[in-house]
């Protein structure tokens, strides 16, 4: 489908767009591939006169568990930091207090995940459990109550449609999961896109996105889901890091249609972590076959220009862990500081004006 018949959603937006012929540069067909990465723009603020973006270390009391591979979350105005390999508790910091506290563990070891937020509440779906390379995807959706901090087992989750690192997002009271892999680091990548009522426990099978990708972290923007980043992970023919995706899949939830962006992500890598913030697209981290130390780039796609622009990096590279938004402000903590599995970081940053 061309990009005219899918104009922006935001009234804003769409005075930024002088013709239909520049609405319809900004995006390919899902059958079309990019002819090469874009340029991304340098420079951290959004708008002129801005502040620019900054990345600091709060003064906090605690720290979170040393981990990888884990998920994290905001529920009613708190962070919760959850699983990653190995037995790890939930973590939790209020900002009110400045203060990182234990909660209760999830009843078994969970990674490769993209937790969510819904009605005070997270869930953890599109994840695995067990030892590498062909970890095992959970049954059934997990559920973690921060009033009780008592943990419960939720819908089941299809037997033909399990996977872990996918991306998860919730958008009008549902969940949607997107790619991920059956087979842990094994060659089990998939394109699928499938949505769970979670008042109903009730699943339905949704179009394949243009192509599979596993370890990466969806976000949703103005009525889309953007899947950005992440890789075809095949430890099973060699190729565990080598196949990033620079491509940038876009799932519009009113028309049930599939687009590609023209502007692939600057950056391939996987392992990211990623938010919709300030109208654009938050891609961070991350990991690759090019480098032993993980990423530390953090790239951002503003869908009113069709460009990326390069914020300030990490302060220390990272991959396998999630981002989460508190306010006006991006939180990151944990992760694994370089490709693979260690060392694993516990400490916390903030990106902010």
């Amino acid at each position: 489908m061309p990009k005219a018949d899918l104009p922006p959603r935001h009234p804003a937006a769409a005075l930024l767009v002088a013709t239909a012929a520049a609405v319809a540069a900004l995006w390919l067909p899902a059958t079309a591939l990019a002819d090469g990465p874009a340029p991304a723009t340098q420079g951290a603020a959004h708008a002129h006169g801005e502040p620019a973006l900054a990345w600091s270390v709060p003064a906090t009391i605690g720290t979170p568990t040393a981990r990888h591979e884990n998920g994290m979350a905001a529920v009613d105005g708190r962070l919760y930091l959850v699983g990653g390999r190995g037995e790890r508790p939930v973590d939790v910091y209020d900002p009110a207090t400045a203060r990182w506290i234990p909660a209760s563990a999830p009843p078994l070891e969970i990674h490769h995940l993209q937790a969510v937020a819904h009605e005070g509440r997270m869930y953890v779906l599109g994840a695995f459990t067990g030892g590498f390379p062909e970890e095992q995807p959970l049954t059934h959706v997990l559920v973690y109550d921060p009033a009780s901090d008592r943990w419960s087992q939720g819908a089941e989750i299809p037997a033909h449609r399990r996977r872990g690192a996918a991306g998860v997002v919730v958008h009008e009271g549902l969940i949607y999961v997107v790619g991920g892999n059956t087979r842990g680091h094994m060659s089990g990548y998939v394109p699928w896109l499938d949505v769970l009522d979670p008042s109903t426990g009730q699943w339905r099978e949704l179009a394949d996105a243009p192509r599979a990708r596993d370890h990466f972290h969806a976000v949703v923007l103005d009525g889309r889901l953007y899947a950005a980043g992440g890789r075809r992970t095949s430890h099973d023919t060699g190729d565990t890091l080598s196949m990033t995706i620079p491509e940038v899949d876009v799932y519009d939830f009113a028309s049930g249609q599939w687009q590609t962006l023209a502007a692939p992500l600057p950056t391939p890598r996987a392992g990211t972590a990623a938010v919709a913030t300030d109208g654009r697209v938050v891609v961070m981290g991350g990991e690759s076959a090019r480098q032993v130390p993980a990423h530390s780039e953090v790239e951002a796609y503003d869908p009113a220009t069709g460009q990326w622009a390069t914020l300030q990096a990490l302060p220390r590279g990272r991959h396998g862990t999630q981002a989460a938004m508190l306010g006006d402000e991006l939180h990151v903590a944990a992760g694994s500081g370089d490709r693979g599995g260690g060392p694993e970081l516990d400490d916390h940053h903030v990106l902010a004006r």
